[in-house]
């Protein structure tokens, strides 16, 4: 499989419409006016190719050039960060707004929560099979691409009047709603290292403001107008988000070339089992995702009945709670995570989560202070668990972040699924405190995972190295060059299992010239080899 590329990416969209054959525009119409069906086939392909350069066209300063980088701006920064806001929203318009479209399309409750099911598993679908395309192919045009037919499929839920037709297009949109998945990595490609965590938050917290942001926009709007128009709200933002990245997204080289797309999979598999840090994030964020959800799906259980009896638009609100901390998730990601390792920032995350739970199971039926309460603390402690991982896990294979952030979303995604049907199966046979009491057993076995690893371990089990706390420091300087000399294949990402095994236990960046000596070292290991 190849990459992206427009055939004129150095001419304008204009330029792409009108470069048509003589030749080619005489055959498209018959004498008598009629076309035939050979003719037919062949104008759909100019005008899905016209389309195709238009979309992929880069502008001038968005193209890349080794010699002069793209830099990485906060306003940059803050696009990526509202791109995953209002994209991932998408799979969550439906869930506060159940019953209304039950109502809508007459069909029964059992029915309509099929909904949150098909895009979950369509999310997933895009996870495993179009995110590790993100190593393969040039990312700007994919990323558009696949944001243009999100947005234009979707008009098709604001249109429909048919249940199965509003289904099958939710599943088509949540497998192509990955692309803030893509753009995270390119994130850890764009960013200098030594502010790559402070970037990195943006993002994450950008996805789990979506995650909450939908639930209030939708429940507000489809209790003062029509559900569609919450629908409609979001074809406005996704070809909004279109035009903006169009714009201002920057160009990036394919990570790898001599690789299939069957290989990628498979390596998947292997980066996980390579990788102790990698695997040991991955069961973290399992653990810690699953009390995410298992709070969020229960709550509205537990506000909706008594001693609450609250309505649907006041649930809702609720999740103003948690949209709060994540503002300070940057802050904390500038003065903490890019001075200390980021084991560090798991512990802090994982017990700020903990007291949350805790406050939040065994006062929730008292007093509506405790649900409130572990809302700010728990999707604070959230934050700081996902991207403290991700900031360790992209330095253990550069050149294949997507394939390492599509196993680590993996996981969460299966730690969401589990802490949703966990959740609501413990609410309904013991209520809030028995569910709860679950989420505490999650966190703890999360605890416990991240006691099993010290930060300077090189093996699986164990604390060697010790327990210092502080990163090695990187001159300023040289990470720039290190950014600047980007190559754009890794053969070591492309051949995972021909990697030294001691490079297993980068989940703390080093210094340069550490970089230097090792890569200098394993070239001449090759040599005395061959």
């Amino acid at each position: 499989m190849g990459e992206f590329e427009p055939t004129s990416s150095a001419e304008s969209p204009a330029a792409a419409i009108e470069d048509v054959p003589i030749s080619e525009t005489r055959s498209r119409i018959s004498a008598s006016g009629n076309q035939t069906p050979l003719e037919n086939a062949q104008q759909r392909r100019n005008i899905g190719r016209r389309l195709y350069d238009i979309v992929t066209w880069t502008p001038p300063r968005c193209r890349w050039d080794p010699k002069m980088p793209p830099e990485f701006s906060l306003a940059l920064n803050l696009l990526f960060g509202f791109a995953a806001t209002f994209t991932v929203a998408n799979l969550y318009y439906s869930h506060p707004i159940l019953g209304v479209l039950a109502d809508a399309f007459d069909v029964s409750y059992e029915r309509v929560s099929v909904i949150p099911t098909v895009m979950q598993g369509g999310y997933a679908a895009g996870l495993v099979f179009l995110c590790p395309l993100g190593d393969l192919v040039k990312r700007r045009p994919f990323v558009l691409l696949l944001a243009w037919f999100t947005s234009t499929v979707w008009l098709g839920l604001c249109l429909t009047n048919n249940f199965g037709a509003f289904v099958a297009l939710s599943f088509i949109t949540s497998v192509t709603t990955v692309t803030p998945q893509i753009m995270l990595p390119l994130v850890g490609d764009l960013a200098p290292p030594q502010r790559r965590a402070t970037a990195l938050s943006i993002v994450v917290s950008g996805l789990l403001l979506g995650l909450l942001i939908a639930r209030v926009l939708s429940g507000i709007i489809a209790e003062y107008s029509s559900w569609r128009n919450v629908y409609w709200l979001s074809f406005g933002l996704q070809y909004f988000i279109v035009i903006l990245l169009w714009f201002f997204m920057p160009d990036y080289p394919p990570t790898n070339k001599n690789i299939h797309y069957g290989e990628i999979l498979w390596t998947i598999v292997q980066l996980v089992f390579k990788y102790p840090v990698l695997f040991q994030a991955c069961l973290i964020g399992f653990f810690a995702a699953a009390t995410f959800t298992g709070f969020w799906t229960t709550l509205t259980f537990l506000l909706s009945e008594a001693p609450y009896h609250y309505s649907t638009v006041v649930i809702g609100l609720f999740a103003i709670a948690g949209i709060i901390p994540m503002c300070f998730g940057p802050l904390y990601s500038r003065f903490v995570m890019e001075r200390f390792v980021p084991l560090l920032s798991v512990f802090i995350g994982q017990s700020i989560s903990m007291t949350s739970i805790v406050i939040g199971t065994y006062t929730g039926k008292i007093t509506v202070a405790g649900p409130i309460i572990q809302a700010l603390l728990l999707d604070f402690g959230q934050q700081t668990v996902q991207i403290a991982n991700r900031t360790a896990i992209y330095e253990v294979a550069p050149k294949a972040r997507n394939r390492v952030n599509t196993a680590y979303m993996l996981a969460v995604f299966c730690g969401q699924m589990m802490g949703t049907a966990v959740g609501s199966s413990l609410y309904a046979r013991g209520g809030w405190v028995r569910s709860g009491s679950a989420s505490v057993g999650f966190m703890g076995a999360a605890i416990v995972i991240a006691l099993l690893r010290g930060p300077w371990e090189t093996g699986w089990i164990g604390w060697r190295g010790g327990c210092r706390l502080r990163k090695q420091e990187m001159p300023l300087e040289q990470s720039g060059q290190q950014q600047q000399q980007q190559p754009p294949v890794d053969e070591e990402a492309v051949g995972v299992d021909r990697e030294p095994k001691q490079e297993s236990a980068r989940d703390i960046p080093v210094s340069g010239n550490e970089k230097t000596d090792q890569h200098m070292a394993g070239k001449e290991t090759e040599v005395k080899n061959s």
